[in-house]
């Protein structure tokens, strides 16, 4: 896998070491980042579910009033 530098705010770096409960800044920020991509995809799947349940909902035929 490809590596990429990124310069932080040592603060910002200090308190997600803290939050992720380690020692490492790298371990840190890729935690953090991995973290968010995986909240990401939870939201696509919860959303699409969602969706899908809505398209159920309107392809179903409607009962006549009258």
């Amino acid at each position: 896998m490809a590596k990429v530098t990124v310069s932080l705010d040592a603060e910002l770096v200090v308190e997600a070491m803290v939050l992720a409960g380690v020692g490492s800044p790298q371990d840190a920020v890729e935690l953090v980042l991995r973290d968010y991509v995986q909240r990401g995809h939870r939201t696509e799947a919860r959303v699409a579910e969602r969706d899908d349940a809505l398209r159920e909902v309107d392809a179903r035929p409607r009962d006549v009033e009258g």
